[in-house]
């Protein structure tokens, strides 16, 4: 008994430590932080046999898991589409649906089975943003039409990842009927929290506080995200969903988050979903790589996912994009990384692929996550600093 605590506390003390020195080496290589937690998972785990994964660990990852999937709901801009108009998020689901058609021609002509549709199909809004802040190009033409690509990306897939688990664990039936009735209670629910804040702005406003002692802002974020995996969990749905679009309603209901999105991100990014990635390279099946022909398999893989966004990108034409800014969409577009990862452990939850495959895909994200971003950067340079408030975002664009 009182080994098996010590093994745990060790553990603890070892990921904890991790948590924290590995952003600081990822920002000197200019390596994703994400990138070196499955690194060091695979090192203390199958490769050296340190650790092994014990139920506290699960549970930290699993609420990694789903502060993952809340944040990536949070980051979703009403005004990005309002902006943009109804042509802007037509492109965007073109897009979106050439990914879905050639990625399904590539997981049934490898015979990897539908579900690898859902797996290539995503992308990483957790790069794309950053990316395109960092090369001042989010508020231009071709920043607007990878950002909504993106995150319409986003959203259908985790829809449709949860439809084909209920369809897996119950048969096409009446517990599909599930998914509206869950889209119908957010609805309800946005419409009633939309009110509130509007009755009681001086209440909610204490939200986004800087300097609330009591962190009612996290604890109503936390609150909400639980209450929506728990909905989700009574329906049959999958938690992720309800993670997610819990995430997606305070977005819209709370268009100016202050400092409250700097504190979530803090508090998750800083201990618990680093605890899921390193979790994630602790099961990680390293003995597959050694099977013969799985490097070329996963090169084969990786050639083949960066180009069902590029092709699909070429529907972005029709926005009057230069085509080597065509080019440079479907490279960021092509990043994959939080969600993947996500989706490659449901399929394994489901038991549709096998760890050998999630191993190749989280090669296959580690290699597009690095990559992805630097080339877009040499084919869409940054933009100089404006001197002076440019009256119209547009304006900087070349």
């Amino acid at each position: 008994m009182g080994t098996a605590i010590d093994q745990s506390a060790a553990t603890l003390i070892l990921i904890a430590s991790a948590a924290f020195v590995l952003p600081l080496l990822g920002r000197r290589i200019r390596v994703p932080a994400v990138v070196l937690e499955i690194m060091f998972g695979v090192i203390i785990g199958p490769a050296t046999g340190w650790v092994e994964g014990t139920e506290l660990l699960d549970q930290l990852g699993e609420l990694g898991f789903f502060l993952l999937m809340f944040l990536s709901g949070f980051e979703i801009e009403l005004r990005t589409f309002e902006r943009r108009g109804i042509g802007q998020i037509t492109a965007g689901l073109g897009v979106f649906g050439l990914t879905v058609v050639g990625a399904y021609l590539v997981a049934t002509s490898l015979g990897y089975g539908p579900f690898m549709t859902f797996v290539l199909a995503t992308t990483s809004v957790g790069l794309v943003v950053p990316t395109l802040r960092g090369t001042r190009r989010i508020s231009t033409p071709l920043g607007q039409a990878t950002l909504i690509s993106a995150l319409i990306a986003d959203f259908l897939t985790l829809l449709g990842v949860t439809i084909f688990a209920l369809i897996e664990e119950h048969g096409a039936g009446v517990q599909l009927l599930a998914v509206p009735g869950f889209f119908i209670v957010i609805g309800i629910a946005l419409l009633a929290l939309r009110r509130a804040a509007w009755w009681f702005p001086e209440r909610f406003n204490r939200l986004f506080d800087l300097d609330d002692p009591e962190e009612l802002g996290i604890r109503a974020s936390l609150a909400l995200m639980l209450v929506f995996v728990g909905l989700s969990t009574v329906l049959g749905i999958e938690p992720i969903l309800g993670a997610f679009l819990a995430g997606t309603m305070f977005a819209l209901v709370f268009r100016h988050r202050g400092a409250l999105e700097q504190k979530l991100s803090g508090f998750a990014y800083g201990f618990l979903i680093p605890i899921f990635f390193i979790n994630v390279g602790i099961q990680f099946d390293l003995r597959a790589l050694g099977e013969p022909g799985a490097i070329r398999d996963t090169l084969v893989l990786i050639g083949l996912a960066v180009l069902i966004k590029l092709v699909a990108s070429l529907v972005l034409l029709a926005r009057r994009l230069p085509l080597r800014h065509v080019i440079a969409a479907g490279t960021l577009l092509s990043a994959r990384l939080s969600l993947i990862i996500a989706v490659a452990e449901l399929g394994v939850q489901l038991d549709v692929i096998d760890r050998a495959l999630q191993a190749t895909i989280i090669l296959l994200a580690a290699f597009t996550s690095i990559f992805a971003p630097a080339i877009f950067r040499l084919i869409a340079p940054p933009l100089p600093a404006p001197s002076i408030p440019a009256a119209d975002d547009e304006a900087a664009y070349p």
